[in-house]
């Protein structure tokens, strides 16, 4: 990597750190999702509560990057805070509060009081797997599967390895199949949603709550699908999950337009108003970037490898512009802009979005460690 390169990445990791010290600083003790006109505290619908962990995860790597003791203590501090929803039945997204909080904390200190949260949070998201259908089920209801739920089944995989529990394994294989059979369509593009037929199990149909339309290709959808893939094959070196993340890759590298921002669906109409047409999604290409790194370390050649790493390193190169990183703009609380939470609800539409903010700032951290 440049050396210019490298110190761009740098110097937007120093802007996360004011940003997210000046949040803390301002709302001690909260955990926001989403900015209204650049600003994270504010009134509006949460739609539902997933994103703790990652305000706590950028602390982890600020303090992983400087040691500062006092990035330290707010993050053992924050990740206190969410402990008890290592007993939460209500959501799907305990991998993104715990995997981004607790596993940070306890790979840093080997505390096995954190490690047994790890585990009882994985054994939590378990139950929400239905033996008739093989998946875990989404927050709204036991028919549902949402693509997003890939990035919290390896937690369920983290507590199968760390206790040598057949049947959490089990459950993440069969939901993680069940995924890429039903919701990872033969181009590598993805829906966001599946429906069951809870009595038998049958699956119904593909829908979807976050795209454009059930059989379109909801951008977040697709990174959360590349990532969660990725993760679980670093997690059991099942060869099957790593085609598929690569899969997911092909499709995300093709498609993309020629700034490498996707907008919020890749199906998008961009003679359409915002916010259903021309919307970009940096939190996407965050999340995207990040993933990339990770496939560029398993995948099988070199020349894929570099493929991967050379993408990623775009992708971050095309958010520090001053379009879409907020250092250039006075008053924004977020790190990047053109986010987007909710299309549909008109939640978070072109705004900052804390996972956004969680991918880019471990994304810029990768490409700093894995340098070539």
């Amino acid at each position: 990597m440049p050396e210019q390169q490298s110190a761009q990445y740098k110097a937007a990791l120093d802007f996360a750190e004011r940003q997210v010290k000046s949040l803390v600083e301002r709302h001690p003790d909260y955990f926001p999702i989403y900015t209204v006109g650049g600003k994270w505290y504010h009134e509006g619908e949460l739609w539902t509560d997933w994103t703790g962990g990652f305000l706590t995860g950028m602390m982890w790597r600020f303090y992983r990057r400087k040691h500062e003791v006092e990035w330290r203590q707010r993050a053992a501090h924050y990740s206190r805070l969410l402990q008890p929803r290592q007993h939460d039945r209500n959501v799907h997204d305990l991998g993104f509060i715990f995997l981004n909080s607790y596993l940070p904390w306890y790979e840093l200190t080997g505390d096995p009081a954190f490690l047994q949260v790890l585990v009882q949070a994985g054994r939590t998201l378990a139950t929400r797997f239905q033996e008739k259908g093989q998946y875990l089920c989404s927050f709204l209801g036991p028919e549902s599967l949402f693509i997003d739920i890939m990035m919290n089944v390896p937690l369920i995989f983290y507590a199968a390895n760390q206790t040598g529990d057949k049947e959490l394994r089990r459950i993440a294989v069969a939901h993680c199949r069940t995924t890429r059979e039903r919701l990872v369509r033969s181009d590598g593009s993805t829906a966001h949603e599946g429906i069951f037929d809870v009595q038998t199990g049958r699956f119904l149909r593909q829908s979807t709550q976050q795209g454009l339309r059930p059989d379109s290709c909801w951008a977040r959808g697709l990174a959360w699908s590349m990532y969660g893939f990725s993760k679980v094959f670093g997690l059991t070196g099942m060869e099957e999950f790593r085609e598929t993340a690569e899969l997911n890759a092909e499709y995300w590298l093709t498609h993309l337009p020629d700034d490498k921002i996707p907008y919020w669906d890749f199906d998008a109409d961009l003679s359409q108003p915002l916010p259903f047409g021309p919307q970009k999604d940096s939190s996407a290409a965050a999340i995207a970037a990040s993933a990339l790194f990770d496939l560029a370390r398993q995948a099988k050649s070199d020349e894929r490898s570099l493929i991967y790493h050379n993408a990623a390193l775009v992708t971050l190169d095309a958010l520090l512009d001053p379009e879409y990183l907020a250092i250039s703009t006075p008053g924004w609380e977020g790190i990047l802009k053109h986010g987007v939470y909710h299309t549909r609800k008109n939640l978070g539409v072109d705004e900052s979005v804390m996972w956004g903010d969680f991918f880019f700032v471990e994304a810029l951290s990768k490409a700093l460690e894995q340098r070539v």
